[in-house]
C-alpha cells in the first residue's frame, strides 16, 4: 500500500488583523484623514510583507470598518515608525466616524502585489 500524500496547499495564506485606532487628519489643503498602526501589528505586517512592498513601500490591504470595507494600501510613516491607513471619505461617511473618533479596524494583507 502506497503512502498517503496531504493535500498541497497552493492558496497564498493572508495575515489579518484587528486594532483600534484613533482617526486623524493630516495637515494640509487635501484632507486625507489616515489611522496610524499599533506598533506590534506594524512590526508584524513589516516582517510579513519584507521584499514585497509596493512603491513607497507601500502595502495592498482590504480594510473594514463598522462592516464597509475597500480595497488600499498602507503606507510607511518615519515619524511613527508604523503604517498608515487611508480612510477615504466614502467610508467615513458611511461609518458615521470623524477626526478624532477611535474606530475598531479589520485589515486583510493582499498576498497578490500586483496594483489593483
Amino acid at each position: 500500500m502506497a503512502p498517503s500524500k496531504a493535500a498541497c496547499h497552493t492558496q497564498p495564506v493572508t495575515a489579518s488583523y484587528s486594532f483600534e485606532a484613533e482617526l486623524w487628519l493630516y495637515p494640509g489643503e487635501a484632507g486625507w484623514h489616515f489611522l496610524t498602526l499599533p506598533a506590534a501589528i506594524a512590526d508584524d505586517i513589516r516582517e510579513q510583507s519584507a521584499g514585497t512592498s509596493m512603491a513607497f513601500g507601500s502595502i495592498k490591504v482590504t480594510a473594514e470598518i463598522a462592516g464597509n470595507s475597500w480595497q488600499t494600501s498602507l503606507f510607511r510613516d518615519t515619524k511613527s515608525a508604523s503604517y498608515l491607513l487611508p480612510v477615504k471619505k466614502a467610508i467615513r461617511d458611511k461609518a458615521r466616524i470623524s477626526t478624532g473618533d477611535v474606530v475598531r479596524v479589520r485589515l486583510n494583507l493582499h498576498p497578490d502585489r500586483r496594483p489593483y
